[in-house]
């Protein structure tokens, strides 16, 4: 015999759907408030029924109190059930639906009662009070049951206490009133808790379709999943509200834009300052794979709009593959110049053969010089001028560039610039930028020629790159300096537009300013500014050692 599955167990519990929790939720709250809502108004009705009875059978006590005849009757007959008091009590009654009118002598005998045999006994409750001249309102038990009781003093013709009179309401029929009102009362309530699940029902289907019909911990583990493929993510992620203001920022955003969770909440102007880069990620520039600068690197943004008016922008870093690009882009031009230089070697080499053949010694020696020289010259030049090793390797390579691109690459006779540089990598980087795009700018001009001028000013180093080539209109030279900005063709890595923005950063970086205007004959001029890019400048000896010797003949004429 196969064996017998085992029974599924009832699993009591909330459902697992939003829709369904809130949904239950919300008629539970629904009928609660309901439930409170009547309770709170069922015990201040109870209690103003009994006043109400207390009032009516005050006021039914005070109307017979003041009856003539029934003073007249206590004082002047005696208290049979025939008697004028019982008679006249008992017409008021019927007429007022009281359940009992009693009237009573100062010795709390009774003279009137709706039970004829009590006439002539005490009564069996203590009415002190009114015989003491005060209205009494209670609710209290008698011969006759609970009631509603109203009690007053009775007075003579002199205003003397002669008794009081005594009336009680039937507390059945206050309780009966207040049993006819909860069926009415209920129905209100019913009506409200219809509209209330009506409403609930709304709204949960609202937020079926919001939350797709997920459960909580379906919505809980997918915030964990966010949480953790946010902040795991090498790209940054900015998301944005409907008014532009950053809602969420992964580790990646944080480090990438170099702000921190203090800007979540802020808008993107006030979090990055005015710029591209919060242009891009406001959505004021449009395009996909937007490049952007933010500090020392160079970032590609793209922008995805969200149902809820708000946006999510991703960032990468590009400043490796950028700086590999534009290494690329070195090499082939050396590579370019050594294969130039190789053909040149080559026929230098077989004219020196040649010499050597024709045992034209003194020739061949003559000719070796001359082209060993060239470039012992022109690797002089620069370095008597330049003493940074760095920046002069640099221009030293460059001039080998140039000339096998046809362009003349001259350092300027004013340039003078001591080895003081605080930071020369960074230099380095604003002077390859500017020789390598003046290159560009004259390459394939006839009388191509760019002079780059570096001068130390105290501590303020002062670079200028001149060419011949057709210069910048002057409508356009605001933007040169502008993120992805070029008149060039993007190159095979990637897109152009950064060099004179990366060189505009680094200059504002350290307090100082990148300009461009138009050459003396044509072409354009760059000039960059960089204040506190060198190092105090140490005193020669002989200066040293004069300043020392006046120092002496000061303090010794002072003595």
């Amino acid at each position: 015999m196969s064996p017998t599955p085992p029974a599924r167990r009832l699993r009591l519990g909330l459902p697992r759907r939003v829709f369904s929790q809130v949904l239950l939720m919300q008629v539970a709250i629904a009928a609660g408030v309901a439930v409170l809502a009547t309770g709170l108004f069922l015990a201040p009705l109870s209690k103003q029924l009994d006043q109400e009875a207390m009032r009516r059978a005050l006021a039914i006590a005070q109307t017979t109190a003041q009856d003539p005849q029934i003073a007249e009757g206590v004082q002047h007959t005696p208290p049979t059930r025939n008697g004028p008091v019982q008679e006249e009590a008992e017409r008021i009654r019927k007429a007022t639906h009281a359940e009992y009118i009693v009237v009573l002598d100062r010795h709390w005998i009774r003279w009137s009662h709706p039970t004829p045999s009590e006439i002539g006994r005490p009564v069996s409750t203590d009415p002190r009070d009114a015989l003491a001249g005060k209205q009494v309102m209670e609710i209290d038990k008698g011969t006759l049951g609970r009631s509603a009781r109203g009690k007053v003093p009775l007075y003579d013709a002199d205003h003397r206490i002669i008794g009081a009179v005594s009336v009680g309401i039937a507390y059945d029929s206050v309780r009966a009133r207040l049993i006819s009102a909860i069926p009415g009362l209920f129905a209100y309530a019913g009506g409200a808790l219809a509209v209330g699940a009506l409403a609930a029902w709304l709204i949960s289907r609202r937020v079926q379709r919001q939350t797709r019909d997920l459960a909580f911990s379906d919505i809980s583990a997918l915030l964990a999943e966010r949480e953790a493929m946010l902040h795991g993510i090498r790209e940054g992620v900015v998301a944005l509200g409907r008014g532009g203001r950053i809602r969420l920022l992964n580790d990646e955003a944080r480090r990438l834009l170099g702000i921190g969770d203090e800007a979540v909440g802020k808008s993107l102007d006030e979090a990055l300052g005015e710029g591209r880069t919060a242009d891009v990620l406001a959505g004021r520039v449009t395009g996909t794979d937007l490049l952007t600068v933010r500090g020392q690197r160079v970032l590609v943004a793209n922008r995805m709009p969200t149902d809820d008016g708000g946006a999510v922008a991703t960032l990468r870093d590009r400043t490796e593959l950028e700086q590999l690009g534009r290494e690329l882009d070195s090499t082939r031009g050396l590579i370019d110049a050594l294969r130039a230089q190789d053909h040149e070697h080559a026929n230098r080499m077989h004219t020196l053969l040649g010499l050597l053949e024709l045992e034209m010694y003194d020739d061949a020696v003559e000719f070796v010089g001359e082209v060993v020289g060239d470039h012992r010259v022109t690797a002089e030049q620069v370095t008597e001028k330049i003493q940074d090793p760095l920046l002069a390797a640099l221009l030293v390579g460059k001039a080998t560039v140039a000339a096998e691109r046809g362009v003349a690459l001259w350092v300027s006779e004013r340039t003078r610039l001591p080895d003081r540089l605080i930071d020369p990598r960074g230099l380095v980087t604003v002077v390859g930028n500017l020789v390598d795009n003046a290159l560009d700018a004259v390459a394939g001009t006839p009388h191509a020629r760019v002079e780059v001028e570096l001068r130390a000013e105290r501590r303020t180093v002062v670079l200028r790159v001149r060419d011949t080539g057709p210069g910048i209109p002057e409508g356009q030279r605001e933007l040169v300096f502008t993120d992805g900005w070029s008149t060039k063709k993007p190159p095979a890595h990637g897109k152009r537009g950064l060099g004179l923005s990366l060189v505009h950063r680094l200059a504002e970086r350290q307090g100082g300013s990148a300009t461009v205007g138009a050459a003396d004959g044509g072409g354009a001029e760059f000039t960059v500014v960089l204040p506190e890019a060198l190092t105090e400048p140490e005193l020669e000896p002989a200066v040293l050692a004069e300043s020392l010797r006046t120092a002496a003949v000061v303090e010794e004429e002072a003595r």
